[in-house]
């Protein structure tokens, strides 16, 4: 098959005000939290790795729209955005974040390890594309109990040249897993761009080694995005086997928090910021359309940022994990 290329813009044709509202919501949400975070990460109330999702809003927030009640998601370590887009509280993902109790993983998880089960969202996993084989591990409990649920197994364009792909791809297409692979392709990995790590870096056309079919999506319009995973979601839960959908999206920052992204230049980054941004380009239709005026937009941007400051106070206040925690939510008692 031939790839399907990338939109050249957002189009708003068949969506209403009130969805367009949505995704702009949505993805003002992440964005705020996260330049939150990294702002609470360079006053050192955030420790070790974080790993920010400025850019990649609308490669989430597009899937989500597809998804119903029950399907699950899992994912790398730069997750807040989809721990966000799924519904989970800003305040218990920011005490994640910040190391403290009130936190998804009662402060013991941190940035890349946190879950939550009343939410279908199974991680936040820090070892390279180790959460592939689990996604499809997901999916298979589903394709057991007979249900029409999905899996959204995400993963990078660094992950996917990893040997444990391509095993899940194998056993998610002999056994028909209804598992939507999503290659969020930022096109750096952790700071190598992929036209200097990859002979072929068309991703989503590797699946048809294994008979699996895909597609290439502009994972700056969340509109496309939204439209490919009706499309993926559609070929899954009428029991057609896997889907991969290789998002086409941009990073702003680096890899981590404590990476200078010195393999790219300040003006490709700023290019993409002015031409490409998914929530500008949301922002936009809504201010063409007449959805939404200068000060509707602005009022929301003002409600969102008090609910991300709310987040960072309740992380500051809320307390450390007491040591008596580190012999709790573990596999087994340790014998005396």
């Amino acid at each position: 098959m031939a790839a399907k290329k990338p939109s050249a813009k957002t189009t708003s044709s068949n969506v209403s005000p009130e969805e367009l509202m949505a995704y702009y919501r949505d993805m003002l949400l992440i964005r705020r939290f996260e330049e939150k975070a990294g702002q609470l990460y360079g006053m050192g109330l955030i420790g070790g790795f974080c790993h920010l999702y400025i850019g990649q809003e609308a490669v989430v927030v597009g899937l989500e729209a597809s998804a119903k009640e029950g399907d699950k998601r899992i994912t790398s370590y730069r997750d807040h955005g989809h721990m966000l887009a799924c519904g989970m509280d800003p305040k218990g993902v920011m005490a994640e974040l910040t190391g403290r109790e009130g936190g998804y993983s009662k402060g013991k998880g941190g940035s890349m390890h946190m879950f939550s089960k009343e939410k279908h969202f199974y991680g936040g996993h820090g070892i390279v594309a180790a959460q592939v084989p689990l996604g499809a591990g997901l999916a298979f409990s589903d394709k057991y109990k007979g249900n029409d649920n999905v899996t959204f197994t995400y993963f990078g364009d660094g992950a996917a040249n990893q040997g444990q792909v391509y095993e899940a791809y194998n056993m998610a297409e002999i056994w028909d897993l209804p598992c939507i692979f999503v290659i969020e392709n930022n096109q750096y990995a952790m700071g190598t761009s992929t036209q200097r790590s990859t002979h072929s870096p068309s991703y989503w056309e590797r699946g048809a080694a294994y008979g699996i079919q895909g597609e290439e999506v502009d994972g700056m319009d969340v509109l496309a995005v939204k439209a490919a995973g009706d499309k993926a979601v559609a070929h899954c839960r009428a029991g057609n086997g896997p889907y991969i959908l290789e998002i086409k999206t941009y990073r702003y920052r680096g890899h981590s928090m404590s990476d200078p992204a010195k393999y790219r230049t300040r003006e490709e980054v700023q290019k993409m910021r002015s031409e490409r941004d998914p929530i500008e380009a949301i922002r936009s239709l809504l201010l063409t359309g007449k959805h939404a005026t200068e000060d509707d937009l602005k009022a929301i941007d003002k409600e969102i940022k008090a609910v991300v400051n709310e987040s960072a106070e309740f992380a500051k206040e809320s307390p450390e994990p007491h040591l008596d925690e580190l012999w709790t939510d573990i596999y087994a008692e340790l014998e005396a």
